[in-house]
């Protein structure tokens, strides 16, 4: 890290194969012309949740359930009678994360049973979960989203050629989960419902999934910071072509936006990158490329080096109310919750009267420079929003919270929801963040000792 990068992409941005230049050719965001097909394979509903795979799930569920305050509302582990895996359900509005880990393989075999007898998550496999977390730490195994039929998801996709990971399963009647290859080792899941009105039962075996069993308050401490659902899920991938090629292939998503490295990388470093989206733009897939020859190796080509190839690089979480949760996600910063990267410099803060004076008021532009969020905003809206440092020991995966102002519209039932994607996606605040990033990245960097002097 810190030395200037090489031309040549790294031996692994061959995976995906593919040239890049031959086949893609982004035109960057002010030639960027936004249209919605309506092209979707099948009928996709929403983001369902998020599987991190770790080496150990109660731990690693309390830090994040302490960090963004989401309460652990469900579990499936010893207690509830399964022997293969320990997993614990966050959730907070419609945001739901969960955390897996694998138990001794003797556990289930001293009871003569076999892993799909006791696993609620019928995909697990213990060898894979572990050699996963020896290859990424911690890192995001599934990215799963709700559709009405899971296996006609799955069979569509393979016919479009969607690389299999787990055929579908139907769990006790109600529920079928499928999964595909999304990018490196990370899956997109497919959970569908046969009967919709399980989904408004409070117990975690109905609108989750069954095996899994409520947990009670754990503290007294209130956990609730007003986080509310997953907005995009952002990938980072050797060469940007094939992927958004494989994905738009098989799900039929389209483009919703796309970014050069002249949109937003800085003088030392840059990316690519292209956001994918379903019918209703609700469910955003970004993903990110490296671009090489720059000063400093790029930030997306550093996270692959450190996670071993591609993977998903940061949740992008709705809040209700920015202020608040940061507010509260700040106090826990240095006791065990998650620390963010540096604010920008106080003239950003003096600017942003004049580039969001009429959205945001006085108040609300103090409040943002006291915490450190960003301001941003399109044709249609403003985003603000803020950046964890990486969530672990390597300097991959990280949290964004965002809030969302205006684009507010009415659905056939009268409904009032708000645009997917409103405000962008921080164009205008990537130099800073790209620049932010660049700092913590310098307080990484191994000094060189200085070479002994010769007699």
């Amino acid at each position: 890290m810190g030395k200037e990068s090489d031309n040549g992409a790294p031996p692994y941005a061959a995976e995906q194969g593919g040239n890049p230049a031959s086949v893609f050719k982004l035109v960057g965001f002010k030639n960027f012309v936004r249209t919605n097909p309506k092209s979707d394979r099948f009928k996709v509903k929403r983001f369902h949740h998020v599987e991190f795979w770790t080496t150990d799930a109660t731990n690693t569920s309390r830090r994040f359930s302490w960090g963004l305050g989401m309460p652990i509302v469900a579990k499936s582990d010893l207690s509830t009678g399964n022997g293969t895996h320990a997993s614990y359900l966050l959730r907070s509005g419609d945001l739901c994360f969960l955390f897996t880990a694998p138990y001794s393989p003797s556990i289930a075999a001293m009871e003569n049973l076999s892993s799909s007898d006791t696993a609620s998550i019928p995909t697990f496999d213990r060898h894979a979960c572990i050699a996963f977390s020896a290859a990424h730490g911690l890192a995001v195994r599934a990215v799963a989203v709700e559709v009405e039929n899971a296996e006609i998801a799955f069979a569509t996709s393979v016919a479009h050629g969607a690389k299999p990971s787990s055929p579908p399963v139907v769990l006790d009647d109600r529920v079928v989960v499928a999964e595909v290859r999304l990018y490196g080792d990370v899956v997109l899941r497919y959970v569908s419902y046969k009967d919709p009105s399980q989904l408004s039962d409070p117990n975690p075996g109905s609108w989750f999934l069954p095996k899994f069993e409520p947990v009670e308050e754990l503290s007294s401490y209130p956990l609730d910071f007003g986080i509310r659902r997953l907005d995009h899920a952002v990938g980072n991938v050797p060469e940007l072509a094939p992927m958004v090629a494989y994905l738009k292939e098989f799900t039929g998503f389209h483009e919703f936006a796309e970014f050069t490295a002249e949109d937003v990388g800085t003088s030392e470093s840059g990316l690519n990158s292209v956001v994918l989206a379903n019918n209703d733009e609700m469910v955003l897939f970004p993903l990110n490329e490296p671009v090489y020859g720059t000063k400093r190796k790029s930030q997306i080509q550093t996270y692959l080096e450190h996670n071993e190839g591609a993977g998903l690089q940061h949740l992008a979480l709705t809040s209700e109310d920015i202020f608040r949760t940061l507010r509260e996600m700040r106090q826990r910063s240095s006791v065990g919750g998650f620390e963010f990267m540096p604010s920008p410099p106080p003239t950003y803060y003096k600017n942003l009267k004049n580039r969001a004076g009429d959205v945001l008021t006085d108040e609300q532009i103090k409040q943002c420079e006291e915490l450190g969020i960003l301001v941003d905003r399109d044709d249609q809206g403003t985003l603000l929003q803020i950046f964890t440092k990486p969530l672990g020991d390597r300097p991959t995966i990280f949290i964004e919270i965002i809030q969302r102002v205006g684009c507010t519209l009415k659905d056939e039932e009268g409904k009032i929801y708000q645009k997917g994607g409103c405000g962008g996606f921080g164009k205008g605040n990537f130099s800073e963040l790209f620049k932010s990033i660049e700092e913590y990245e310098k307080s990484l960097e191994v000094k060189r000792t200085a070479e002994p002097a010769t007699a």
